[in-house]
């Protein structure tokens, strides 16, 4: 449905496995990425990078990645993800990585780690946007966490009532996806696609229902 709607590329994190109709997908869908670092010699499927064609003959390499701070032990995101993307350049300069990662100081080091050597470092996971956008003096886009899309009448996307249960009375309850007040998050990264830089960047956060007034009217904004 992702796709269908235009979405190029879909990146993951650590959740991708627990639905096993993936296991039926991800090797012959190129336009699926999961991490790179995920263990090696475990017979992971699918791949942690892709290069994908846009107009004219303009490529764009993304490269997947997870943390490992409050997070499961997977391989070095660091050491894997500069092996992936030397063999992404060799191909393209304009190089995107989605660090998924809990921790917000892994996420800004990984960033200044690949400062100059990519086109941007975008984190997710945390579902929460933040407010530290910039294009730095090399030439790198970055982001700590660019959100979600889904219900912000939530606890991250979740149904606010069992999470606040759990938390009180610190015994399980069932997780159900919210519904209300619908929003969604993202960056906007200009680049320089000759030397796969970034130029400029802009985070957005759209509302659902705003967007729709606006859709419904034909205009930029809706009318007083």
């Amino acid at each position: 449905e992702l796709f269908e709607v235009g979405v190029d590329v879909l990146t993951n994190g650590n959740h991708i496995w627990k639905n096993r109709d993936v296991f039926q997908i991800i090797d012959r869908e190129k336009r699926i990425v999961r991490p790179a670092n995920l263990p090696e010699g475990v017979g992971v499927p699918g791949r942690g990078s892709g290069i994908y064609s846009l107009s004219g003959s303009v490529k764009v390499g993304v490269v997947n990645l997870v943390g490992r701070v409050f997070m499961p032990p997977y391989d070095c995101p660091f050491r894997v993800g500069k092996r992936v993307v030397d063999e992404v350049r060799q191909q393209t300069p304009i190089v995107f990585i989605d660090f998924h990662a809990e921790a917000t100081s892994e996420k800004n080091a990984l960033g200044w780690y690949f400062d100059g050597q990519v086109t941007a470092v975008i984190g997710t996971h945390t579902h929460v946007p933040t407010a530290d956008e910039r294009v730095t003096a090399a030439g790198t886009a970055y982001q700590t966490d660019v959100g979600m899309t889904g219900p912000f009448d939530s606890v991250i996307g979740v149904r606010k009532e069992p999470v606040i249960e759990a938390m009180i009375k610190m015994m399980p309850t069932r997780h159900e996806p919210a519904k209300g007040d619908l929003k969604l998050c993202g960056l906007i990264v200009d680049v320089d696609p000759a030397r796969g830089r970034a130029t400029g960047v802009e985070r957005v956060l759209v509302d659902y229902d705003d967007y729709q007034t606006e859709k419904r009217w034909g205009l930029g904004r809706p009318p007083p």
